[in-house]
C-alpha cells in the first residue's frame, strides 16, 4: 500500500474556524438589515408596537425569513466551532449542543410560519418553541463562560453578564403592553446578537493565535 501523509500534530483548521466566525457575526448583521428593510416594506408597520414575528406573516414574510435562517446559520456555526475547539468540561459540552439545538429551533421558527396570526393549521408549536428559545439563550452564554475565560477572562465575564441581562430581561417582554413589545423585541435580539458576536469573537481570537 501507498504510504499515507502523516497526520497533522493539531486538528484545529484556523482558516475553517476564522471562516464559521466570520459567517456567524455576518448571520447577525443579514438578520438585522432583514428586520430594517422589513420596517420599511411593511405597510403600515410600526417598529414600536409590531413585534418582528409581524414582520415574518404576511406577503413580505420572505425578507425576514432569510434573516431568520442566516442567523439560525450563526448559532449552528458557534456550535460547529466549539466542537472543533472544544474548551474542556461538560458545560462547554452542553453548550455546544445546545447552541445546535437552538439553531434549529430558531430555522422552525421561520419555517412553521405561526406567528399568532390565527393560523390554527396542524400542531401550533410556536409558543413552545420561543419558551425554548428563551430558555437556551439564557443557559447557553453561561455554559460556555468557563471554557471561555481559559482563553479570554474579559470575554467569558461578559458571556456571563450576558447571561445575566438576557435571564432577566426576557420574561417581561410577556407582561409588556402592545403598544412596546415591538422595540422590546428588538433589543432582546440585540442581546442575543451580542451573545453570538461574543463567542464569535472569541474563536476569531483563537483562530490567530492557532496560525
Amino acid at each position: 500500500m501507498p504510504n499515507e501523509p502523516a497526520l497533522p500534530q493539531t486538528s484545529h483548521r484556523p482558516s475553517f474556524m476564522m471562516a464559521l466566525a466570520t459567517y456567524a457575526i455576518a448571520g447577525c448583521v443579514i438578520f438585522g438589515l432583514s428586520i430594517l428593510i422589513a420596517d420599511f416594506a411593511v405597510p403600515d408597520h410600526d417598529w414600536i408596537a409590531d413585534t418582528i414575528s409581524d414582520l415574518a406573516a404576511g406577503k413580505y414574510e420572505f425578507i425576514v425569513d432569510i434573516g431568520i435562517y442566516a442567523f439560525s446559520g450563526s448559532l449552528i456555526s458557534i456550535a460547529l466551532l466549539a466542537a472543533h475547539d472544544h474548551l474542556g468540561g461538560l458545560r462547554w459540552s452542553l453548550g455546544s449542543v445546545g447552541f445546535a439545538v437552538l439553531g434549529l429551533i430558531v430555522f422552525l421558527v421561520g419555517a412553521r410560519n405561526e406567528y399568532g396570526d390565527n393560523d390554527h393549521d396542524g400542531w401550533v408549536i410556536h409558543i413552545y418553541l420561543v419558551y425554548a428559545l428563551g430558555l437556551l439563550v439564557a443557559a447557553l452564554p453561561w455554559a460556555m463562560s468557563k471554557g471561555a475565560k481559559r482563553i479570554n477572562r474579559n470575554l467569558g465575564r461578559l458571556l456571563v453578564a450576558l447571561s445575566v441581562l438576557w435571564s432577566l430581561s426576557a420574561p417581561v417582554f410577556f407582561f409588556l403592553p402592545t403598544a412596546i413589545d415591538g422595540l422590546y423585541e428588538r433589543y432582546l435580539g440585540l442581546v442575543s446578537f451580542c451573545i453570538v458576536a461574543a463567542m464569535a469573537w472569541l474563536f476569531i481570537g483563537r483562530a490567530r493565535s492557532l496560525r
